[in-house]
């Protein structure tokens, strides 16, 4: 079961934060990388996710469909119901934290690792896990608005509109550009995936920084962490679960239930942290503390599921779906979107 290293980056990152937050000037320039690195980040999103694919994925609409209501309508479902647990399990902050979580998008480069290891439909995880990012940066704020409301740490209609400047604008620039710059970002994908994670390590250092400086930390206790570490597992386990016997109920088959369960039971870190930096402003670290935890809690259960699937007796007379090398902008590995 892995530990991505990224994760001890986070961590890291955190650490840093809390012995040396930003203040004063060094606050003011940390904030403003931060907004530059988010945009920044949006921009290579879109300059990579190529048009043609997004077309061409469309033929699986029920697939995509399917992964779209697992991802934006039953998570956010069971994070309502989770309400109850507050006071008593969780906190106030804590609770809103876990509630936004379920309204983040699902994940690009895990769910198409996940899905080739387990012989799944690759060229559908990549569709679903590409059409489920680009719906969440006007889902996501939406639903935010919705559900949260007041209670997101100084959410307010201002905070759409600094996510359609710093989120939606330059990924539609990007799409813009990919035609001059597509082939740029392919040779570069190693380089540019270091910029992406730099720049998610700056908004947590930034978001963090204010956290300190705020003094919300003093607000969690170790019983209050395990209890979401708890909640947490049991929404992971539901979603799976979900996901799995639902695509069979629906007729889907066994390599598309594999895209359909990695791609509609994960969340995305690298889209959910930019959104909440956004949303949350010097809450930010309390609300995203229950997605970072579940993000390595989801890469530790499906690398496990994963092997299980790929030596399922079914898997061994199921083809793996064709698909170019050149069209997968990542490794096998899963990576800490």
């Amino acid at each position: 079961m892995p530990i991505d290293p990224y994760i001890l980056l986070l961590l890291g990152t955190v650490g840093l934060a809390a012995l040396l937050p930003a203040r004063g000037t060094g606050a003011d320039v940390a904030s403003g990388a931060s907004t530059a690195a988010i945009a920044f980040l949006f921009f290579l999103y879109g300059a990579r996710l190529s048009t043609r694919e997004a077309v061409e994925g469309l033929k699986h609409w029920r697939l995509h469909v399917t992964v779209l209501a697992c991802t934006f309508v039953v998570f956010p479902l069971l994070g309502l119901a989770a309400r109850g647990l507050e006071p008593v399990l969780l906190t106030h902050n804590l609770y809103t934290g876990l509630l936004f979580l379920t309204l983040v998008p699902s994940t690009i480069q895990s769910s198409i690792a996940f899905t080739s290891m387990a012989r799944g439909n690759v060229p559908a995880a990549i569709c679903a896990g590409s059409f489920s990012s680009l719906a969440g940066i006007v889902v996501t704020p939406l639903l935010a608005a919705a559900l949260l409301g007041s209670s997101g740490g100084g959410f307010s209609a201002d905070s759409l509109v600094k996510i359609v400047l710093q989120l939606l604008v330059p990924f539609l620039a990007g799409q813009v550009l990919r035609r001059w710059i597509g082939g740029f970002i392919t040779r570069h994908k190693k380089v540019l995936g270091y910029v992406d994670r730099g720049s998610i390590l700056l908004v947590v250092y930034t978001a963090f920084s204010e956290g300190m400086v705020q003094g919300i930390w003093h607000q969690v206790s170790a019983v209050r962490l395990a209890g979401l570490l708890a909640v947490e597992a049991v929404l992971l386990a539901v979603m799976l679960t979900l996901t799995w016997y639902g695509g069979k109920a629906l007729g889907f088959r066994r390599e598309d239930r594999i895209a359909i369960q990695f791609a509609g039971s994960k969340k995305s870190l690298a889209s959910g942290l930019p959104m909440a930096s956004v949303l949350f402003g010097a809450h930010a670290s309390l609300a995203v503390l229950p997605l970072m935890l579940f993000h390595q809690m989801q890469l530790m259960v499906c690398a496990v599921i994963a092997k299980r699937r790929a030596h399922d007796p079914e898997a061994a007379t199921t083809p793996v779906p064709p698909v170019a090398a050149s069209r997968i902008a990542v490794g096998t590995a899963p990576r800490s979107d």
